[in-house]
């Protein structure tokens, strides 16, 4: 059949052949239309049902409602509108009779922005994931908006989780930071996770009513005393009254250091407190409005005191206390910490090549100790660094290399759920590494000392510790070795091949780009498990600080074998998001169907 245009509409079919057969499907523009008569009036929606593609005219259609006949979706001729909200609204166009023949309009809506961003809002609202995907899909095809994306979901995970910030706001920021890494094709993938992450976990919870800041908090001379009460507040656990003095500080102009400084204060005043999570917590929670320009800080921000304030503290710990009491050696290391920075301070810009802790060659020295079975010695090692001019940044990168170490040397022999200890110490040394580059406060370097210690008590993981990749052992093609990586995802027990693989392909002088954005791919296509995110996106981080050092490629080693210990997943929520980018792109799924 001939199609004709005429401004927006297009000629599609002649009345009485519509008439004749009731329902009529015409191939117009790239489009699927399904053409319907119902009392004398004709109307035209897209043929595949948006849920799962289904063909409608297979479906039933009475009083003006067309069901489709796999999952019973239902949804208004006139409008497209569906009655069935994880279905998604059905594509409807204009319809105009002109001589006899049916003309309709394909043009998009006038504002399709606007359109999917509410279709956003709607599936964060609602919990459906497949309208969730399809709006992100939509949204980045249109143009660079994957950040007008991570505000919506973010706003709207503060504003509807009672307790706070957990573990959804968290993946949803661990997917934005990815974003550099991955291949083009699975930016929409990972921000599709982290806004489907954060929906999960404001899903039948009560929404969050932040308290007002204090009277006149206008005033910028009183940021001091709002420091001091917080901390007070948090000190005895009085939420309500903590979170009171946080707002009224952003109320009063407090800087960004300012603010990062009083939660890194509050959040090391006692000694790892919920296994690493809430510093975690605090720096995602930083990192986030970063990315979207310190917007709605105040209710970001003041997200985090519940945690702070509920928090398990270490001090409370039998492993912690006995059998070598790990918080009395930190404590007493703590009022020597002053004195070893101002001797530190003379040494800073002189040191390297000296012979002193801080250079490569002495960092590979301080690995051991830290990794070692003494934790006096741990913590003298720390002191010495510092009192020879190891700044506070580079102190808690060390430490954070030794943490991905216990990963990377992780020994398969143990119980599976100790992975997580490993992983915790991992990331909370990320998180304080990170928070070092923002603020290297005096506080904030007591949590370097508490990852030291957490290391210290993950040593037993290492027994018998698993082999690292050697450098000398190589290939000529490394290329090769990424095709097999996909498939050593697919099948259990393959960790120990994992990290050899990783670590060859690295050191035969493989792009390491590549390696990312596949270790991102292969991420991305299971199903979202908090850990894994996490282990990755701070991998991430320490190997663009690292390099293809040694040290960088043992942090990639770590993760890889961190992901191979938790794949294969049942993937369906990669199936969920497949569904939603092939309608997207207007293939064909069961048209053919009979």
């Amino acid at each position: 059949m001939q199609m004709t245009q005429t401004e927006s509409y297009i000629r599609a079919a002649h009345l009485d052949d519509v008439r004749k057969v009731g329902r009529l499907v015409v191939a117009i523009a790239g489009h699927t239309v399904l053409l319907i008569h119902v009392d004398d009036k004709v109307y035209a929606v897209d043929n595949r049902c948006p849920h799962m593609g289904f063909p409608l005219h297979r479906g039933t259609i009475q009083d003006c409602i067309l069901t489709c006949d796999w999952h019973y979706a239902r949804f208004d001729l006139m409008s497209g509108g569906t009655f069935d909200p994880w279905a998604d609204d059905l594509p409807a166009f204009p319809v105009q009779i002109r001589d006899h023949e049916v003309w309709i309009d394909l043009a998009a809506p006038a504002d399709s922005f606007a359109h999917h961003r509410q279709r956003l809002q709607d599936g964060l609202e609602q919990g459906i994931p497949l309208v969730i995907s399809k709006s992100v899909i939509a949204l980045l095809h249109q143009g660079n908006n994957a950040t007008e994306a991570f505000r919506m979901g973010l706003d709207f995970g503060v504003r509807y989780r009672q307790s706070g910030w957990d573990t959804g706001l968290t993946i949803h920021t661990c997917m934005m930071n990815l974003l550099p890494y991955l291949d083009a094709e699975d930016k929409p993938r990972a921000i599709y996770h982290g806004l489907a992450a954060v929906a999960r976990d404001t899903s039948d919870q009560p929404p969050r009513f932040p308290i007002q800041p204090l009277p006149q908090s206008d005033n910028p001379e009183k940021v001091p005393i709002l420091q001091t009460w917080f901390r007070q507040f948090v000190e005895v656990r009085d939420t309500k009254g903590a979170e009171r003095c946080l707002a009224s500080a952003i109320r009063a102009g407090a800087s960004q250091t300012q603010l990062a400084q009083m939660l890194f204060t509050v959040v090391t005043d006692h000694r790892y407190i919920d296994v690493g999570h809430p510093l975690d917590f605090t720096n995602k929670a930083l990192e986030a409005l970063d990315a979207t320009d310190w917007h709605n800080a105040e209710l970001v921000l003041t997200s985090l005191v519940s945690s702070y304030t509920s928090a398990t503290r270490m001090e409370e710990s039998r492993s912690w206390r006995s059998p070598v009491d790990l918080v009395a050696i930190l404590q007493q290391a703590f009022k020597t910490v002053p004195v070893s920075l101002a001797e530190g301070k003379k040494q800073q810009g002189s040191w390297v090549g000296n012979g002193n802790l801080c250079d490569s060659t002495y960092r590979d020295r301080l690995l051991p100790i830290l990794l070692g079975n003494d934790a006096q010695a741990i913590v003298d090692v720390l002191l010495t660094a510092l009192r020879q001019g190891c700044a506070e940044v580079e102190l808690a990168g060390t430490v954070t290399e030794a943490a991905a170490l216990r990963i990377a040397q992780f020994s398969t022999n143990n119980d599976f759920n100790d992975w997580d200890s490993a992983h915790h110490t991992f990331t909370f040394a990320n998180a304080v590494h990170q928070g070092m580059r923002r603020v290297a406060s005096l506080e904030l370097l007591r949590a370097v000392f508490d990852a030291a210690m957490s290391i210290y008590l993950d040593r037993f993981l290492n027994v018998p510790a698993a082999r690292l990749p050697k450098p000398d052992k190589t290939v000529e093609n490394p290329a090769e070795l990424l095709h097999e990586l996909p498939e050593l995802l697919d099948r259990q027990q393959q960790v120990n091949r994992v990290g050899e693989l990783v670590g060859c392909y690295l050191y035969s002088g493989g792009e390491p780009k590549q390696l990312l954005a596949l270790l991102g791919k292969l991420l991305l296509r299971e199903d979202r498990q908090f850990h894994v995110i996490q282990e990755i996106e701070a991998a991430f981080c320490q190997y663009s600080r690292l390099g293809n050092s040694t040290g960088g490629i043992n942090v990639l080693v770590a993760a890889s074998r961190y992901l191979a210990a938790h794949t294969p997943t049942m993937r369906s929520q990669e199936q969920t998001y497949q569904m939603a980018d092939r309608l997207h792109r207007g293939d064909r799924l069961f048209e053919d169907v009979n």
